[in-house]
């Protein structure tokens, strides 16, 4: 029954590992990606797609009413997958204004389209459906023994960004609870594979250690974070959307916890393996390691309890990390062009005054 979905963020990380994940398995779908194209963004991850018949990219921001609104129109929109967001924790401390307007004010704008519209009869035959992909950093911070969240934890927010998806779960909530909207909340770990800008943890070690340059890590690296490979992300993502409760939120984890510190030595020594760090003078990549001021407010501990939706959706993690760090490396090895071309003068203005250190 599903025709034309709407995806927000497609050129980001998720966003265009999610297109690719769809317009592979299911060639009757029509997607229309709607990408403001900020500095994580990049139309280039999605090539080799981008040129399909049921594929449709609009430049434009959630919060434009009128663009959504015809976009709404012209495609007959009855579904809208969701992943548009300001993402790095970093950025929202030191910006926090941006994060406002689109986690918050852009997710209003999507969902009272979506109220106006699909009340009123514009899907027909087709059920609507608002898949909103949220984050597991809403539910604040864990301790060393405690155990992973669930569905049923309260809300606790501890960062700018955090809080500003955690008002925005708030809202997808209350439009399905006031207005009978079908909306769907996802909450995942933390995500890693190909197309990851590389303010990320994994994707910028790979970086700077190809580089030749010091990897910053924050404090001792002792901050424990569950990783989940964007691939298995996707196929939860099709579960949900096809098989998913109205009104219902799913937890999507791989019980995959590292310190990053850990991650950050695994790199190295497989990077040891691939590429030569003598290149740069050094006897291993782990030389290169530099540990810098901690982060305000840093969570230590984020773990997702995922047995909902394994229970109900029969969803559980296909990827080992073992493979998926290593496909990942190799990724990112092979694509270091792709790499260059988007870090922008933006990004290095933002490592610099951040990390008081060049890109």
């Amino acid at each position: 029954m599903i025709k034309h979905i709407l995806v927000t963020g497609g050129c980001g990380f998720i966003g265009s590992n999610f297109i690719r994940y769809v317009l592979e398995k299911y060639s009757a779908y029509k997607i229309i990606n709607l990408d403001k194209v900020t500095y994580a963004g990049n139309l280039a991850n999605l090539k080799g797609v981008d040129h399909l018949p049921n594929y449709q990219f609009v430049k434009g921001d959630i919060g434009d009413k009128e663009l959504v609104e015809r976009l709404f129109k012209e495609y007959k929109i009855h579904v809208v997958v969701h992943f548009a967001a300001e993402s790095h924790v970093d950025r929202s401390i030191l910006g926090p204004e941006a994060f406002i307007k689109t986690n918050i004010l852009g997710t209003f704008n999507l969902l009272e389209m979506a109220r106006k519209l699909w009340l009123e009869g514009l899907t027909g035959n087709h059920p609507p459906l608002f898949l909103h992909i949220s984050t597991d950093e809403v539910y604040g911070t864990l301790g060393i023994n405690d155990p992973p969240f669930t569905e049923e934890d309260p809300y606790a927010p501890n960062s700018p960004y955090a809080a500003t998806k955690a008002a925005s779960d708030y809202l997808v909530r209350a439009y399905h609870q006031t207005y009978g909207l079908p909306t769907i909340i996802t909450n995942c770990s933390n995500n890693y594979g190909p197309y990851q800008f590389p303010e990320k943890l994994i994707p910028l070690v790979i970086y700077r250690a190809y580089k030749g340059k010091t990897i910053p890590i924050y404090g001792q690296g002792h901050n424990i974070r569950d990783w989940l490979y964007v691939k298995d992300h996707c196929r939860a993502l099709d579960l949900v959307l096809h098989h998913g409760k109205s009104g219902e939120n799913y937890n999507m984890g791989a019980k995959n916890e590292w310190r990053n510190i850990d991650i950050v030595y695994l790199i190295c020594n497989l990077l040891d393996k691939k590429y030569p760090s003598k290149i740069h003078g050094i006897e291993s990549f782990k030389e290169l390691i530099t540990f810098v001021k901690d982060r305000p407010g840093h969570d230590f501990r984020y773990a997702m309890d995922a047995t909902k939706i394994k229970t109900e959706l029969g969803w559980e993690p296909e990827y080992t990390f073992e493979k998926g760090i290593e496909e990942t490396i190799d990724w990112y090895l092979n694509h270091m062009d792709w790499v260059e071309g988007i870090i922008s003068g933006d990004y290095q203005k933002f490592f610099e005054r951040y990390y008081g250190m060049t890109l």
